[in-house]
């Protein structure tokens, strides 16, 4: 029979339990690196669609602006060919063909632009642009208000 030495005897069940806990330290290692890449390309997901909302934003406040330029240099006459829906101005019908290649579902809820107001009192032009990506539920939409004097 062979004596071990107590300090032999010490290390021996140490190793036993130790055993595997290199492969489940790496484990859980990888499980939170899986972790943060994930919520890294979730960050990313969210900043593009910011991104593209904040696009359309932009887009549709440049059309309602330039509508509001037309508007502006039509003359107190004119003014009134650019009520939507109905309008008669062969720049509007040009602006909505615009508005329709630019915003996504524009399509499907026409823009409205309301005109009030006289040539004496002024005008005062309501422009309002709808829009809506596929992936979502509900329409955005872009008004600006804009006080027409006609008068010198």
């Amino acid at each position: 029979m062979c004596m071990k030495s107590i300090e032999e005897v010490g290390k021996l069940p140490i190793l036993s339990k130790q055993q595997g806990s290199i492969l489940l330290e790496g484990l859980i290692g990888i499980l939170i690196f899986s972790m943060g890449i994930l919520a890294i390309v979730g960050l990313q997901a969210s900043a593009m669609k910011t991104v593209s909302d904040s696009q359309y934003r932009l887009e549709a406040s440049y059309l309602a602006n330039r509508l509001v330029a037309n508007i502006w240099t039509a003359g107190s006459a004119g003014i009134a060919n650019y009520g939507l829906p109905g309008g008669t101005s062969p720049d509007l019908a040009l602006w909505l063909a615009d508005v329709k290649t630019r915003l996504p579902g524009a399509e499907n809820k026409a823009p409205i632009v309301l005109i009030a107001g006289d040539a004496t009192a002024g005008f005062t032009a309501t422009v309002t642009v709808f829009w809506q990506t596929p992936a979502e539920t509900e329409a955005h939409s872009y008004t600006t208000v804009a006080y027409i004097n006609t008068n010198p």
